[in-house]
């Protein structure tokens, strides 16, 4: 945080939990505990085993998947450990992190983008939420969705506090349930799996990646409360690295024992001896993703609202998405969040190279924080860069999109079917480009 920020900083009126607005000290309360505890519980989640297909090869090798598996969490969990870790140092929230990166005003774009992006998976967690109860306890979805939108809410209101509880109690509860179902899968035969989703090592890979990834422009929002750097970027990259791994793995084993494929990866746990008891407990554990990215919604808005009270904010933001989950085909728009997430890619190895790159100091995010238009260049280009390696595929009235970007493959002779991880691709051409603009400021501080 910028010296002028620092004078007029007050200490938290939360009393101890995380500042109510801007013009708030954070404490820095979150040891090592706090924080592989709240990363390994962000990184339990249902989505992982479902999107385990994507991970399997045509070959169907299990060896083949669990290296792309940890190859994907080591690259993402290494990139999310050291925007963890800045986060600590500034001791700001994500999107005001970036006002060092591209100016307070330029800012404002990944906010707008991140706020539509936390919204919608709060919803679509909410809504993973609700399936998943509706089929374990084989009633009605709409009141685990209202039940889990009420309870995300007010979780998302002390911040601290539920890291906290999920630190020293929750994740205790998802790994007994884990290590449970473990056994059980891996009690059954494990041929090789057919009809795998993945094209290529390197597609398999970016799917791990992107998981890690997903949660960069949120770090900075928890890891400002860290004690240290070092516990943060730890924290983050371990913690959520080592859960990716196992819950990728959990599903690639369930589709090997029980030649399942998509969501039945889920029917498949439920079919196990006292499998619902334990999808059950990682179904109450979901509850901290959605409750993240409520909570994120409204810290990503004080970016541009600096005086609101992100408990008001959070309150709003948990209504909208409740709503949205009780009336809205979120299934629909899931699509669409992939493409803002590609967005959140190459900004991520921009902001990765600017900020351990430039010199200690010059990392200014004030309200005055001068812009610095040459860095959209990279970001831009990673974004193009990953379209044109693996266009985002949308339906219906977005069709288009996906069609326009297949036709510029067509153009520059890349095949489509390339097999390259768009992610890798895209970070390459960011950072590449973000060290050649930044080499002479660079250089300087060195100098100095």
């Amino acid at each position: 945080m910028s010296t002028s920020t620092r004078s007029s900083a007050r200490p938290s009126a939360a009393r101890g939990d995380a500042p109510l607005t801007l013009a708030e000290r954070p404490p820095r309360t979150l040891g090592l505990r706090d924080s592989l505890g709240l990363w390994g519980n962000l990184g339990i989640s249902l989505l992982l085993p479902v999107a385990a297909v994507f991970v399997v090869l045509p070959d169907g090798s299990l060896g083949t998947s669990l290296t792309a598996i940890v190859v994907g969490a080591l690259i993402g969990g290494t990139l999310l450990g050291l925007a963890a870790a800045a986060g600590a140092r500034e001791q700001v929230p994500a999107m005001v992190l970036l006002r060092g990166l591209l100016g307070r005003r330029s800012s404002y774009l990944p906010t707008a983008l991140n706020l539509v992006q936390c919204v919608g998976w709060a919803t679509f967690e909410i809504v993973i939420i609700a399936e998943a109860a509706s089929r374990v306890l084989d009633a009605p979805r709409w009141p685990f969705a209202l039940a889990a939108g009420v309870l995300a809410t007010a979780m998302a209101l002390r911040p601290l506090g539920v890291v906290r509880v999920l630190a020293r109690y929750a994740v205790w509860a998802a790994l007994a349930a884990l290590a449970y179902l473990f056994v059980q899968v891996l009690a059954e035969p494990l041929p090789p799996i057919s009809g795998g989703g993945a094209t290529s090592f390197w597609t398999a890979t970016d799917i791990v990646i992107a998981l890690p990834i997903s949660w960069l422009p949120l770090a900075a929002d928890y890891t400002r409360h860290a004690r240290s750097a070092r516990i943060a970027g730890v924290g983050a990259g371990v913690g959520y690295g080592l859960a990716t791994v196992v819950m990728f793995t959990l599903g690639v084993l369930a589709l090997a024992a029980y030649g399942s494929s998509g969501l039945d990866v889920v029917d498949a746990l439920l079919a196990v001896p006292l499998g619902a008891l334990a999808v059950l407990v990682l179904v109450v554990v979901e509850l901290d993703e959605a409750f993240a990215n409520l909570y994120s919604t409204a810290v990503s808005a004080q970016n541009v609202v600096v005086r609101a009270d992100r408990r008001l904010l959070a309150l709003a933001v948990g209504t909208a998405a409740t709503v949205l989950a009780l009336t809205f085909d979120i299934a629909a728009y899931e699509p669409f969040l992939f493409l803002i997430g590609a967005v959140f890619v190459p900004l991520a190895g921009v902001f990765v190279v600017a900020y351990w790159l430039l010199p200690r100091g010059a990392w200014d995010t004030s309200d005055s924080a001068p812009a610095r238009p040459a860095l959209l260049l990279p970001w831009a280009a990673g974004f193009v860069a990953y379209q044109l390696t693996l266009p985002t595929y949308l339906t219906g009235p977005g069709a288009g999109w996906t069609a326009w970007w297949t036709a510029r493959q067509t153009d520059l002779g890349i095949d489509p079917a390339n097999g390259w991880s768009a992610s890798l691709v895209s970070l390459a051409v960011a950072v590449l480009l973000t060290a050649a603009v930044l080499a002479p400021a660079a250089a300087r501080g060195r100098r100095r």
